[in-house]
């Protein structure tokens, strides 16, 4: 029986959306999926990376993490998208990503994979819950079939209680402030369930 092949792509400056990737790939990796953790590439110019310790620190720190490509997409049957929130919207690095997806889209090879999303804001309303529609929205157009976590389970409650996908505040010590590893990984299970009953797998 095949496996239900997952990408993960993620865009974070210091960490706490790459986190968020790596608990969605231990629960996708329990159910039985073929993962893929990749980045969205860097675009802020290396001045501004290097004015901040934390931002410049994970960014060596997960320099061998691949960076995403189209070739994930059209391998992935299901994929998880991890970012932070940029003025309500997704991160510039995450949407040129999927700009260049065009190609793939044409073609129709974004058709029916299976989506879902989370976000992260400095504060507990500072977009998240925009930032993941801003991605869904997108996603429509790809023809893709979105998975939001809903209320499918009481973790999603202690997490912050957003039916788009987990979010996360990160406090200005550069830590969670709500606890959502379960809840991250509610949904990441959640999604394979929904993409294996499409697959038939």
């Amino acid at each position: 029986m095949a496996n239900v092949k997952l990408a993960i792509i993620y865009y974070s400056s210091t960490g706490t959306n790459y986190q968020m990737a790596r608990w969605a790939e231990e629960a996708a990796k329990e159910a039985g999926a073929d993962v893929r953790v990749v980045k969205a590439a860097e675009l802020a110019p290396a001045e501004a990376i290097a004015s901040n310790p934390a931002w410049k620190a994970h960014v060596e720190e997960t320099k061998d993490v691949p960076e995403a490509t189209a070739d994930d997409i059209e391998w992935a049957d299901a994929i998880i998208f991890s970012m932070p929130t940029r003025f309500g919207n997704m991160p510039s690095q995450m949407k040129q990503f999927i700009d260049t997806q065009g190609g793939l889209w044409g073609a129709g090879k974004t058709v029916n994979k299976v989506v879902s999303a989370m976000s992260s804001a400095g504060n507990p309303h500072g977009g998240q819950e925009a930032t993941i529609l801003s991605l869904y929205t997108a996603m429509a157009h790809w023809g893709a079939i979105i998975v939001p976590p809903g209320y499918t389970n009481d973790v999603l409650y202690s997490a912050g209680g957003n039916p788009y996908g987990t979010s996360v505040t990160q406090g200005q010590d550069g830590n969670m402030i709500e606890d959502v590893e379960a809840a991250v990984k509610h949904q990441a299970k959640r999604t394979i369930d929904i993409a294996q009953s499409i697959a038939g797998i």
